[in-house]
């Protein structure tokens, strides 16, 4: 089984490709079809939560697909829509919310909010990238926090985005080496212990995320072991290896420097 930083790796290289191997899947193939063909008759909010299927699948692709239960929730933050500040959407602190109204924007756009790309192939594209790193998450979940952090990445603007979203606090924590009862501490010491040992920028160049992904993923491969143990064949046939660390996870830890 590959380590956290080779199963990373191999899906960052070629995103293009891991996507277009998601689309194949039948089961994906299938819903995105159904989705393609029936999102742009639904006219109403209601008509958008009562149909089971379409709402389900939009709302995995902002991975909300938990929270697609509470219709009387979502119902109310489509109603009020984000123009306004102080909508119910916008005050969440979590926000995927606020990104799920804007891209199904009743409140602007009424019957024809489903016609717009953002509720068409955006949310495709989005389910798409959701469901790679769901099937990635099924073994791994450090590769899934991976992909899901350089997903985010650019558009984090302060530590308060991260401190907010407890996977990607989770990913700068470990490849901080700070433990998880961190978490509990005052939220402003918090971003100001993260400030201290990281550049925010760097989030935003390609090939410092990459570096910064390389140490969260040695760190996490570290942490959780993808195999506790290994024969005595394996051994004889295998790298050598250090403290169970295989020998291009120890090189690319020692190309670190933070």
């Amino acid at each position: 089984m590959l380590n956290t930083y080779t199963s990373y790796q191999l899906i960052a290289r070629d995103i293009p490709k891991a996507i277009d191997q998601v689309e194949s899947q039948p089961v994906v193939k299938r819903e995105t079809d159904y989705y393609l063909a029936n999102i742009g008759n639904v006219k109403t909010i209601d008509d958008f939560v009562n149909n089971t299927r379409l709402f389900n699948y939009a709302m995995k692709a902002y991975g909300l697909e938990d929270m697609a239960y509470a219709k009387a929730f979502m119902v109310k933050a489509l109603k009020e829509g984000v123009s306004d500040s102080d909508s119910f959407a916008n005050k969440l602190s979590d926000k995927r919310y606020a990104d799920f109204v804007k891209a199904f924007n009743f409140a602007a756009h009424g019957s024809t909010a489903t016609l717009y790309p953002s509720a068409q192939q955006g949310a495709v594209d989005k389910y798409m990238r959701q469901t790679l790193e769901e099937n990635a998450g099924e073994t791994n979940q450090g590769v899934r926090l991976a992909l899901y952090f350089q997903r985010k990445a650019p558009n984090i603007t302060n530590w308060y985005d991260v401190l907010a979203d407890t996977a990607l606090s989770s990913v700068v924590r470990t490849a901080l080496g700070l433990p998880d009862s961190i978490a509990s501490a005052d939220i402003d010491k918090q971003a100001q212990m993260f400030e201290q040992k990281l550049d925010i920028a760097d989030f935003k160049d390609p090939d410092k995320l990459n570096k910064f992904l390389t140490r969260f993923t040695s760190l996490w491969e570290i942490n959780n072991p993808t195999s506790s143990a290994v024969t005595s064949v394996s051994v004889l046939f295998a790298q050598p290896t250090t403290v169970g660390i295989s020998t291009d996870l120890m090189m690319a830890m020692q190309k670190l420097k933070f």
